[in-house]
């Protein structure tokens, strides 16, 4: 069966999806998108997602157009019109088309389109190893908001994880401009020294992950202290464990980075305690409300 995606209200065959060549975000990169995970027909924390895309939209002055969009039914049908239960759901929203100036007043509608596939989890094997980052040669910069919203101008994002695939790397981590590490080119990253858990804080220039917020809640619910402060290279090398967050991930050991391992060069147990007890919210926040 052919995919089915939403584009602008209607329900269509992936083939019969057409945006227009003049549309700014494909000609600009004006537009935003957020990536989710559904388990058993329930899209995880998808308020969450769709109010962190509301605040982007409000920065990129796409708020009002998107006003008219039931967004939450729109992604729960996209699921449910390609007969899946568990899988990704993109859902990308751009000015529209317009002129070919860098002029969003030139957009009249917003582009909508949401697609959703199958997702097939990396093998447990992967989980147990970890995975191997190195050093991006790309820098955040702190002091843009485009650092704190998923901007359809993912280039940063996208040299990022070339620069992992050339070094035979799975993840790149970048540092800020003022070389504190930031996140991992589609991640967040986490360190555990001695009990406690760091992570760079927002001030640093992250997107403030869905998977990131979720980690720290489930952190305090386990006794577990939690930091979001500024942090250095130095404090990676020395961690005990790491690990990187994301939708799509959930939790994935960072067990090596530049070639040095992280700790043992093994999932550490904080990150264990934390990975099962993502587990279980997940079980939990899909399980059917009676």
């Amino acid at each position: 069966m052919e995919e089915i995606v939403y584009l602008n209200g209607s329900f269509i065959p992936r083939s019969k999806a057409w945006i227009s060549a003049f549309d700014h975000g494909f000609l600009y990169g004006y537009g935003l998108f957020e990536t989710m995970r559904a388990y058993g027909t329930h899209i995880f924390r998808l308020g969450r997602h769709l109010a962190r895309l509301a605040q982007a939209a409000e920065i990129l002055g796409l708020a009002s157009k998107l006003a008219t969009f039931d967004l939450e039914r729109a992604a729960r049908d996209t699921l449910s019109a390609n007969d899946l239960k568990d899988g990704s759901i993109r859902l990308t929203v751009s000015g529209g088309e317009g002129e070919m100036i860098p002029d969003p007043s030139t957009c009249r509608y917003p582009t909508v389109l949401i697609a959703a596939r199958g997702y097939t989890p990396y093998p447990i094997q992967i989980y147990k190893s970890g995975f191997r980052a190195v050093l991006s040669s790309l820098r955040r910069d702190s002091q843009s908001p485009l650092s704190r919203i998923k901007s359809a101008n993912y280039l940063i994002n996208v040299l990022a994880k070339m620069e992992a695939r050339a070094s035979g790397a799975d993840e790149a981590l970048l540092l800020n401009e003022l070389g504190f590490l930031a996140e991992g080119s589609t991640c967040n990253l986490f360190l555990v020294a001695g009990d406690i858990l760091f992570t760079p804080s927002l001030k640093s220039g992250i997107l403030p992950g869905i998977t990131r917020e979720a980690v720290l809640e489930l952190a305090s619910g386990l006794g577990i202290e939690a930091r979001e402060q500024e942090m250095t290279l130095s404090e990676l090398f020395e961690a005990d464990e790491a690990f990187l967050t994301s939708s799509l991930l959930e939790i994935m050991p960072l067990t090596g980075f530049d070639g040095k391992p992280i700790g043992t060069a093994k999932p550490g147990a904080v990150t264990e305690r934390l990975m099962a007890a993502y587990k279980e919210l997940v079980e939990r926040e899909a399980r059917p409300q009676e």
